[in-house]
């Protein structure tokens, strides 16, 4: 063996001692074992390869989203017919949504159909009974409809629900003024604006009913 051949068999000596101390180390990497971040916001990637970091995907409005706002932006325009048409797509869909229930019980109101409009606002609140605003519109409908009772006993319903909200006793009062309640809707008048003393419309109420019983 020369010189230059026993060279060789020590350099292949030395690589083959090299490998096989890598191989048993467990150092190596290996297949099937997936990234493991070691802190929590860690992506995989990094500032030279951001085509590779994983990114949220963009949440798409579903297809009741589009009607409602559909809707919302024909009210804007006045344009009850538009609204009513994208709202009744939506009733297809989910003809439980009080949502929608609700915006329609106001377009008809909007349009003078009072008796679809009573009929939204029964379904919506056989749904949900305790949703005061929905009680307040029927009973403002029902009041178009001559059924007195039914709408005092609806405006008394929502006051129960939220004896705090101003609107509901003014509305009320309302109710009870064209009923020729005056004494009731002088109370109902009061309540509303200790409630919101900025309803000025019901302090030149409670100072006419006052002026007539002096």
């Amino acid at each position: 063996m020369t010189t230059f051949q026993f060279f060789l068999l020590v350099i292949a000596g030395g690589v083959f001692y090299l490998f096989f101390k890598q191989l048993f180390s467990g150092n190596h990497p290996k297949r099937g074992v997936d990234f493991e971040a070691k802190v929590l916001d860690e992506q995989i990637g990094g500032i030279n390869r951001l085509d590779k970091t994983f990114s949220k995907p963009t949440l798409q409005p579903s297809r009741l989203e589009q009607l409602l706002a559909m809707a919302d932006e024909a009210v804007t325009r006045e344009d009850f017919e538009e609204a009513k048409k994208a709202l009744g797509s939506a009733l297809i869909l989910d003809a439980d949504n009080t949502e929608v229930l609700g915006r329609m019980g106001y377009v008809q109101v909007q349009q003078g159909e009072y008796a679809e409009a009573k009929e939204s606002y029964e379904i919506l609140l056989n749904i949900d009974e305790s949703d005061d605003m929905a009680h307040v519109a029927l009973a403002n409908v029902l009041h178009k409809l001559g059924d007195e009772e039914g709408a005092q006993m609806h405006h008394k319903r929502a006051i129960t629900l939220d004896a705090q909200y101003a609107p509901h006793h003014f509305n009320y009062a309302n109710t009870l003024y064209d009923l020729g309640h005056k004494k009731e809707a002088l109370e109902a008048y009061k309540k509303a604006y200790t409630l919101d003393n900025t309803l000025d419309v019901a302090q030149k109420m409670i100072e006419e009913l006052e002026s007539k019983h002096e």
